[in-house]
């Protein structure tokens, strides 16, 4: 039975269990802070004193807000190049690839004309299950309508996005058909993809290309590698090129699959020396085929913790060239308006000790430290191997007895320059997919239901489609034989993404590859 005397004193003993819940919160929270109970931080009150004063009084009508994100920034980016402050606008995007899926309606779409038209439909996805089809043009999304002039992505994407289960009502044109049509479309979690492409190279080798570490990103590879596999796959090129990297789990999850029980597959180092280690467990399914591993200057954080698992414990080879040199681990802290700040807490070592990260200054200018691409240029480095600079006491040896270097990124163990003749001339990658799409667009039905092996065979064996390509865009120009051929190329390309899907795209773009030809000659394939 509650007495009188203790209903006065109730508020009494809440108000202690709160401060005392404070007090305990606040020193479990994080390491070595100073729990304030009766006060606040002097630093923070300088702050929130300034930013008042400026919302008060100041002579004219600020956005404080702002201000406050602006400082954040500010602050973060006097430490180093990977340490960023992530304003609330900016969270649930940045969170959406890295989770690999987003609440939607499952298209992809440009605006055509002043007009969304659906480019592809996602496999399983709502706007499939509700017979919304390729080519056809959204006019309206419930009342809104999605044609004209003023029609921005950002528009589109605030009408069609929404909460899991909503319905949209949709008002599409038809073009096949000239057809107005009534869809209801529910939304739900619609996948983004990390892995481009996957595909038989050659005999028994096997391709995967994964353009990032997210949370679904093994689930992907893991798929991948069973179906080839089952087409007979001995050997693995796995494409890195141009990924930034992502969680380093998932990443640890793929090397898994590749090596023994026990192998170290990378470390980290936190500022007061302490270490973790991360082991391959018995769980791997293919740890004795042989490995390729396809990297860039643009390969970073997680693509070069694989790589340079691979190579440390002897078991691949690394093609390519030196990858960015990104060895920095981030810890996401809530700010609790929908903002956070990702703070770098450790560095990552690989297997033999190496360091992935490549030097830096506090206090950094972000330019200076992206720049080192265009130096690394200039110096040859992207185009000849004897111009990638060794410290020599970076030196370090892996159980084999091969010799890898420290001192920022992965060193391949086979170098490929940079192909300065990638890209011909008057090539507008624009123009090509527009090209391209109006040309399927008025001629869908040829494309319906055709095989990719004939498509790979008989693609405009007669040049129809590259003569009317040619007449349009090069009207009395000479062209070489040469962008010929890579005109040709990108145009079968395009294609096969439009008809197939983006792992048609890039079996179609890597056919002669110089990386992927280093794989097959030190595989001993010969050109059929």
């Amino acid at each position: 039975m509650i007495t009188k005397k203790f209903k006065i004193y109730l508020p009494i003993f809440i108000a202690i269990a709160v401060i005392v819940g404070i007090f305990i919160g606040s020193n479990l929270d994080y390491e070595n802070k100073t729990a304030l109970l009766f006060g606040e931080d002097p630093k923070e009150a300088k702050i929130k004193k300034l930013l008042n004063f400026i919302q008060y009084d100041y002579v004219d009508k600020v956005n404080t807000d702002s201000i406050l994100d602006g400082t954040l920034k500010d602050i973060v980016e006097k430490l180093d190049p990977h340490s960023v402050y992530i304003p609330a606008s900016q969270h649930s995007r940045i969170d959406e690839k890295m989770n690999g899926k987003f609440v939607g309606i499952g298209i992809q779409y440009n605006i055509y004309h002043d007009t969304i038209t659906v480019l592809k439909v996602i496999k399983k996805g709502p706007s499939e299950r509700a017979g919304i089809k390729a080519g056809d043009r959204i006019l309206m999304a419930n009342k809104d309508t999605l044609y004209g002039k003023n029609i921005t992505n950002k528009g589109v994407f605030s009408v069609l996005k929404g909460k899991e289960d909503t319905t949209v009502k949709l008002k599409v044109f038809r073009k096949d058909t000239n057809q107005i049509l009534d869809f209801d479309v529910t939304r739900s979690n619609v996948p983004i993809p990390s892995l481009d492409a996957s595909f038989m190279v050659k005999k028994d080798i096997g391709f995967i290309k994964l353009n990032s570490f997210t949370a679904t990103s093994f689930e992907e590879f893991k798929s991948a590698l069973n179906h080839l596999k089952e087409k007979g796959m001995q050997s693995l090129i796995l494409d890195l090129r141009d990924n930034p990297g992502g969680f380093i789990g998932v990443t640890s999850d793929i090397i898994d699959e590749f090596l023994e029980d026990n192998k170290l597959i990378v470390f980290t180092k936190n500022n007061k020396g302490k270490i973790k280690n991360i082991f391959a467990t018995q769980k791997g399914s293919f740890e004795k085929g042989k490995v390729y591993v396809l990297i860039n200057e643009n390969s970073a954080s997680a693509s070069e913790i694989l790589a340079g698992a691979i190579q440390d414990n002897d078991r691949g080879i690394i093609i390519g060239r030196r990858s960015f040199g990104k060895g920095l681990v981030q810890q996401d802290m809530q700010l609790g308006d929908g903002s956070s700040v990702r703070l770098t807490i450790s560095r990552y070592y690989t297997p033999t000790g190496r360091s992935i990260q490549k030097p830096y200054r506090l206090n950094h200018k972000q330019e200076y430290y992206d720049d080192n691409l265009r130096t690394r240029f200039l110096s040859g480095e992207l185009t000849n191997k004897d111009s990638i600079k060794i410290i020599d006491s970076l030196k370090y040896v892996t159980p084999k007895g091969k010799i890898v270097y420290g001192g920022g990124g992965i060193i391949p163990d086979v170098f490929i320059p940079i192909d300065t003749k990638a890209y011909f001339e008057d090539f507008h990658i624009n123009i090509l997919n527009d090209f391209v799409f109006n040309y399927i667009d008025s001629h869908r039905k040829e494309f319906n239901n055709m095989p990719l092996s004939y498509f790979m065979d008989y693609f405009d064996e007669d040049e129809i489609i590259y003569n009317l390509y040619i007449s349009k865009y090069y009207k009395n120009k000479k062209i070489s034989s040469e962008n010929k051929r890579k005109i040709k190329k990108y145009l079968k390309a395009l294609f096969a993404r439009e008809i197939f899907d983006e792992s048609a795209f890039y079996q179609v773009l890597y056919q002669d590859d110089k990386m992927i030809q280093k794989v097959l000659e030190l595989e001993g394939v010969t050109e059929d």
